[in-house]
Protein backbone atom coordinates (compact mmCIF):
# COMPACT_ATOMS: atom_id res chain seq x y z
CA UNK A 1 0.00 0.00 0.00
CA UNK A 2 1.35 3.86 -0.71
CA UNK A 3 2.34 5.17 2.46
CA UNK A 4 3.73 8.72 0.78
CA UNK A 5 0.73 10.84 1.84
CA UNK A 6 2.79 14.21 0.20
CA UNK A 7 1.26 16.40 -2.50
CA UNK A 8 3.25 18.69 -4.66
CA UNK A 9 1.70 22.30 -3.29
CA UNK A 10 -1.08 23.94 -1.31
CA UNK A 11 -3.32 24.52 -4.07
CA UNK A 12 -3.01 20.78 -4.99
CA UNK A 13 -3.76 20.27 -1.10
CA UNK A 14 -7.36 22.04 -1.27
CA UNK A 15 -8.22 21.71 -4.61
CA UNK A 16 -11.10 19.41 -4.33
CA UNK A 17 -12.78 21.07 -1.18
CA UNK A 18 -16.47 22.04 -2.47
CA UNK A 19 -18.29 24.96 -1.79
CA UNK A 20 -20.54 24.23 1.23
CA UNK A 21 -17.82 22.03 3.11
CA UNK A 22 -16.99 21.88 6.78
CA UNK A 23 -13.28 22.53 7.87
CA UNK A 24 -12.21 21.73 11.18
CA UNK A 25 -9.31 24.96 11.22
CA UNK A 26 -5.93 24.74 13.43
CA UNK A 27 -4.68 27.51 15.07
CA UNK A 28 -5.33 29.73 18.43
CA UNK A 29 -5.16 33.96 17.75
CA UNK A 30 -2.05 33.83 15.08
CA UNK A 31 -0.18 31.01 16.61
CA UNK A 32 -0.39 27.30 14.46
CA UNK A 33 -2.57 28.69 12.21
CA UNK A 34 -2.33 26.59 8.33
CA UNK A 35 -2.36 30.13 6.32
CA UNK A 36 -1.17 28.86 3.62
CA UNK A 37 -3.94 26.61 2.99
CA UNK A 38 -6.06 29.09 4.05
CA UNK A 39 -4.99 31.35 1.43
CA UNK A 40 -4.65 28.35 -1.42
CA UNK A 41 -8.57 28.00 -0.26
CA UNK A 42 -8.87 32.08 -0.84
CA UNK A 43 -7.20 32.26 -4.53
CA UNK A 44 -9.56 29.19 -5.26
CA UNK A 45 -12.87 30.60 -4.53
CA UNK A 46 -14.37 28.37 -2.71
CA UNK A 47 -17.57 29.84 0.05
CA UNK A 48 -20.59 28.96 1.90
CA UNK A 49 -18.00 26.90 4.26
CA UNK A 50 -19.16 25.50 7.71
CA UNK A 51 -15.81 26.60 9.63
CA UNK A 52 -14.98 25.39 13.12
CA UNK A 53 -12.14 26.93 14.78
CA UNK A 54 -11.67 28.33 18.25
CA UNK A 55 -11.61 31.94 16.42
CA UNK A 56 -11.38 33.29 12.99
CA UNK A 57 -7.63 34.79 12.98
CA UNK A 58 -7.65 38.76 12.55
CA UNK A 59 -8.97 41.18 9.78
CA UNK A 60 -6.16 40.79 7.36
CA UNK A 61 -4.86 37.29 7.85
CA UNK A 62 -5.49 33.46 8.41
CA UNK A 63 -9.56 32.48 8.68
CA UNK A 64 -9.94 36.64 8.69
CA UNK A 65 -9.08 36.74 4.56
CA UNK A 66 -11.78 34.36 3.74
CA UNK A 67 -14.46 35.89 6.31
CA UNK A 68 -13.55 39.72 4.28
CA UNK A 69 -14.12 37.89 1.29
CA UNK A 70 -17.48 36.78 1.90
CA UNK A 71 -16.65 33.16 1.81
CA UNK A 72 -17.47 31.70 5.26
CA UNK A 73 -21.33 30.77 5.75
CA UNK A 74 -21.13 29.79 9.67
CA UNK A 75 -18.49 29.69 12.15
CA UNK A 76 -18.19 26.88 15.50
CA UNK A 77 -15.69 28.99 17.95
CA UNK A 78 -15.09 29.90 21.48
CA UNK A 79 -14.02 33.45 20.53
CA UNK A 80 -14.89 36.70 17.98
CA UNK A 81 -12.45 39.52 19.58
CA UNK A 82 -9.40 40.72 17.64
CA UNK A 83 -11.36 40.47 14.47
CA UNK A 84 -13.81 43.81 14.03
CA UNK A 85 -15.25 42.24 10.71
CA UNK A 86 -16.11 38.48 12.50
CA UNK A 87 -18.15 40.95 15.10
CA UNK A 88 -19.79 42.70 12.71
CA UNK A 89 -21.35 40.34 10.61
CA UNK A 90 -22.56 38.56 13.48
CA UNK A 91 -23.86 41.34 14.90
CA UNK A 92 -25.54 42.02 11.29
CA UNK A 93 -27.00 38.87 10.32
CA UNK A 94 -24.42 37.73 7.97
CA UNK A 95 -22.79 35.08 9.49
CA UNK A 96 -24.28 32.22 11.20
CA UNK A 97 -22.07 31.64 14.73
CA UNK A 98 -22.10 29.10 18.00
CA UNK A 99 -20.47 29.95 20.64
CA UNK A 100 -18.85 27.31 22.26
CA UNK A 101 -16.47 27.52 25.78
CA UNK A 102 -12.77 26.96 24.52
CA UNK A 103 -12.56 23.47 26.72
CA UNK A 104 -15.58 22.07 25.47
CA UNK A 105 -14.42 23.00 21.66
CA UNK A 106 -11.63 21.40 21.96
CA UNK A 107 -12.89 18.30 23.54
CA UNK A 108 -16.14 17.85 20.65
CA UNK A 109 -13.24 17.64 18.15
CA UNK A 110 -10.82 15.81 20.35
CA UNK A 111 -14.39 13.03 20.59
CA UNK A 112 -15.86 13.55 17.30
CA UNK A 113 -12.08 12.25 16.00
CA UNK A 114 -12.18 9.73 18.28
CA UNK A 115 -15.70 8.12 17.38
CA UNK A 116 -17.44 9.46 20.47
CA UNK A 117 -20.48 10.92 19.73
CA UNK A 118 -21.27 12.64 22.85
CA UNK A 119 -19.96 13.43 26.17
CA UNK A 120 -20.78 15.40 29.40
CA UNK A 121 -19.49 18.22 31.03
CA UNK A 122 -20.18 20.81 33.75
CA UNK A 123 -18.65 23.54 31.62
CA UNK A 124 -22.01 25.74 30.67
CA UNK A 125 -24.34 24.13 33.12
CA UNK A 126 -26.82 26.45 34.73
CA UNK A 127 -26.39 29.23 31.72
CA UNK A 128 -27.96 29.92 28.92
CA UNK A 129 -26.01 27.71 26.90
CA UNK A 130 -27.66 25.05 28.83
CA UNK A 131 -31.24 26.86 28.80
CA UNK A 132 -31.03 27.43 24.95
CA UNK A 133 -31.68 31.00 23.70
CA UNK A 134 -28.01 32.00 22.71
CA UNK A 135 -28.13 33.85 19.32
CA UNK A 136 -26.75 31.91 17.00
CA UNK A 137 -28.32 34.18 13.78
CA UNK A 138 -29.16 37.95 13.87
CA UNK A 139 -31.45 40.07 11.98
CA UNK A 140 -29.97 42.92 9.90
CA UNK A 141 -31.84 44.82 12.64
CA UNK A 142 -30.45 43.12 15.53
CA UNK A 143 -33.16 40.56 16.91
CA UNK A 144 -32.29 37.06 17.60
CA UNK A 145 -33.46 35.20 14.14
CA UNK A 146 -31.74 31.65 15.33
CA UNK A 147 -31.36 30.98 18.80
CA UNK A 148 -29.60 27.67 19.76
CA UNK A 149 -31.21 24.91 21.33
CA UNK A 150 -31.38 23.49 24.83
CA UNK A 151 -29.01 20.91 25.83
CA UNK A 152 -29.88 17.74 27.53
CA UNK A 153 -28.65 17.80 31.50
CA UNK A 154 -27.94 14.77 33.98
CA UNK A 155 -26.77 14.94 37.24
CA UNK A 156 -23.59 13.05 38.58
CA UNK A 157 -22.00 13.16 41.85
CA UNK A 158 -24.48 16.00 42.79
CA UNK A 159 -23.08 18.16 40.12
CA UNK A 160 -25.07 19.34 36.61
CA UNK A 161 -23.42 18.36 33.36
CA UNK A 162 -24.52 19.20 29.72
CA UNK A 163 -24.83 17.06 27.05
CA UNK A 164 -22.14 17.75 24.26
CA UNK A 165 -21.66 16.33 21.06
CA UNK A 166 -18.71 15.44 18.94
CA UNK A 167 -17.35 17.03 16.16
CA UNK A 168 -16.37 15.59 12.90
CA UNK A 169 -16.06 17.52 9.38
CA UNK A 170 -16.23 16.83 5.80
CA UNK A 171 -12.07 18.32 6.45
CA UNK A 172 -9.81 19.54 8.33
CA UNK A 173 -6.81 21.57 7.90
CA UNK A 174 -3.34 22.49 10.57
CA UNK A 175 0.09 23.52 10.61
CA UNK A 176 2.97 21.34 12.06
CA UNK A 177 6.54 22.17 12.63
CA UNK A 178 7.72 19.12 11.42
CA UNK A 179 5.83 15.99 9.41
CA UNK A 180 7.07 12.34 7.58
CA UNK A 181 5.53 11.54 4.44
CA UNK A 182 3.60 9.10 6.34
CA UNK A 183 1.58 11.75 7.57
CA UNK A 184 3.15 11.92 10.98
CA UNK A 185 2.97 15.32 12.61
CA UNK A 186 5.35 17.45 15.08
CA UNK A 187 3.80 20.90 16.56
CA UNK A 188 6.19 23.05 17.74
CA UNK A 189 5.52 24.60 21.81
CA UNK A 190 1.79 26.62 21.64
CA UNK A 191 0.69 25.10 18.21
CA UNK A 192 -0.26 21.90 19.53
CA UNK A 193 -3.45 23.91 20.71
CA UNK A 194 -6.11 23.15 18.52
CA UNK A 195 -4.13 21.47 15.69
CA UNK A 196 -4.47 17.72 17.36
CA UNK A 197 -7.66 17.42 17.85
CA UNK A 198 -9.12 19.41 14.71
CA UNK A 199 -6.85 17.34 12.68
CA UNK A 200 -8.63 14.20 14.52
CA UNK A 201 -12.41 15.58 13.21
CA UNK A 202 -11.54 15.63 9.65
CA UNK A 203 -12.72 13.14 7.54
CA UNK A 204 -9.51 14.52 5.59
CA UNK A 205 -6.62 16.06 6.82
CA UNK A 206 -4.52 17.99 5.15
CA UNK A 207 -1.42 19.37 6.86
CA UNK A 208 1.07 21.96 6.00
CA UNK A 209 4.39 21.27 7.34
CA UNK A 210 7.48 23.45 7.55
CA UNK A 211 9.91 21.00 7.52
CA UNK A 212 9.49 17.33 5.53
CA UNK A 213 11.30 14.47 6.88
CA UNK A 214 11.51 10.60 5.73
CA UNK A 215 10.16 8.31 7.65
CA UNK A 216 11.81 7.06 10.65
CA UNK A 217 13.40 10.60 11.20
CA UNK A 218 10.98 11.54 13.50
CA UNK A 219 11.49 10.27 17.14
CA UNK A 220 8.32 8.04 17.50
CA UNK A 221 8.33 9.23 20.77
CA UNK A 222 8.18 12.72 19.87
CA UNK A 223 4.89 12.15 17.66
CA UNK A 224 2.44 15.02 18.12
CA UNK A 225 -0.05 13.37 15.72
CA UNK A 226 0.20 9.48 14.31
CA UNK A 227 -0.12 9.62 10.29
CA UNK A 228 -3.58 7.75 10.86
CA UNK A 229 -5.27 10.87 11.32
CA UNK A 230 -3.71 12.52 8.06
CA UNK A 231 -4.44 12.02 4.62
CA UNK A 232 -2.72 14.89 2.71
CA UNK A 233 1.23 16.71 3.73
CA UNK A 234 2.56 19.61 2.05
CA UNK A 235 5.57 21.57 2.80
CA UNK A 236 5.38 25.36 3.04
CA UNK A 237 8.44 27.35 1.92
CA UNK A 238 9.50 30.02 4.29
CA UNK A 239 9.96 32.54 1.50
CA UNK A 240 5.81 32.27 0.92
CA UNK A 241 4.39 35.59 2.52
CA UNK A 242 1.00 33.18 3.23
CA UNK A 243 3.30 31.33 5.35
CA UNK A 244 4.59 33.38 7.57
CA UNK A 245 4.71 33.70 11.37
CA UNK A 246 2.81 36.53 12.67
CA UNK A 247 3.31 38.15 16.29
CA UNK A 248 -0.02 39.12 17.36
CA UNK A 249 0.65 41.24 20.36
CA UNK A 250 3.86 42.72 20.14
CA UNK A 251 5.10 43.66 23.94
CA UNK A 252 7.90 45.84 24.94
CA UNK A 253 9.03 47.42 28.18
CA UNK A 254 11.76 49.32 29.76
CA UNK A 255 14.56 47.72 30.96
CA UNK A 256 16.39 48.47 34.31
CA UNK A 257 19.21 50.32 32.24
CA UNK A 258 15.86 52.58 30.64
CA UNK A 259 16.56 50.03 27.54
CA UNK A 260 13.63 48.62 25.37
CA UNK A 261 13.78 44.49 25.92
CA UNK A 262 11.65 42.74 23.04
CA UNK A 263 9.71 39.72 22.04
CA UNK A 264 11.10 37.00 24.18
CA UNK A 265 12.81 38.88 26.23
CA UNK A 266 9.96 41.32 27.46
Amino acid sequence: MELDKTVGSVDEAVADIPDGASLAVGGFGLCGVPSALIAALLRRGTGELNVVSNNCGVDDWGLGLLLRAGRIARMTSSYVGENEEFARQYLHGELEVELVPQGTLAERLRAGGSGIPAFYTPAGAGTQLARGGLPWRHTPDGRVAVGSPPKETRVFGGREHLLEEGITTDYALVRAAAGDRHGNLVFHASARNFNPPAAMAGRVTVAEVERLVEPGELDPDAVHLPGVFVQRVVRVSSDDPAAERRVERRCVRTGQEGGVRRGADA
